[in-house]
């Protein structure tokens, strides 16, 4: 094996891996830790989801999403130039679904849910409002992420298995 076939190998381990580990993330969100917050009154919940939100934007999970959808970027264009190949459309259509089904997800509608809920004021009707909204929008939303990484991590691996029965 040569060491642009290592490098190709790594590229996509690294990528099947990281958006399973994205995926892992946002499943105990959905499947845990956003009803648990739901059973707190609307001022503990928004305040400890304030608090989620501040802790969250750390060096590692950003390089877990970013530098897996860095590495989807690189792994799409790679299956382009070859296209030829068995696995290329398994890391095209699992790169992009990471890309658009979790990032742009996450931009343009967890990310603004996250921005009004930060300047809720916990105390007040409109916080209690806002909170119940919150947890039913962020949580579909996130229902999509969950499934759209997972998924994105299950045809990057049956990427990785055809590369290796060639």
């Amino acid at each position: 094996m040569t060491t642009v076939n290592h490098l190709s190998f790594a590229l996509k381990l690294f990528t099947a891996l990281g958006c399973g580990l994205v995926a892992g993330v946002f499943f105990a969100f959905s499947t845990f830790v956003m009803s648990a917050l739901a059973r707190l009154q609307p001022r503990e919940g928004i305040v400890a989801m304030q608090s989620i939100n501040i802790t969250a934007i750390n060096p590692l999970f950003m390089v877990a999403l970013f530098g897996t959808a860095l590495a989807c970027t690189l792994t799409a264009i790679a299956s382009l130039l070859k296209w030829h190949r068995p696995d290329a459309v398994y890391l095209l259509v699992g790169s992009l679904l990471y890309l658009v089904g979790t990032i742009l997800v996450t931009i343009a509608f967890n990310v603004p849910l996250n921005d009004a809920l930060a300047i809720a004021k916990p105390d007040s009707a409109e916080g209690a409002n806002l909170w119940a909204r919150y947890l039913t929008n962020w949580t579909l939303w996130n229902h999509v992420r969950t499934i759209a990484a997972f998924g994105a991590a299950a045809l990057l691996t049956i990427a990785l298995c055809k590369q290796r029965v060639q």
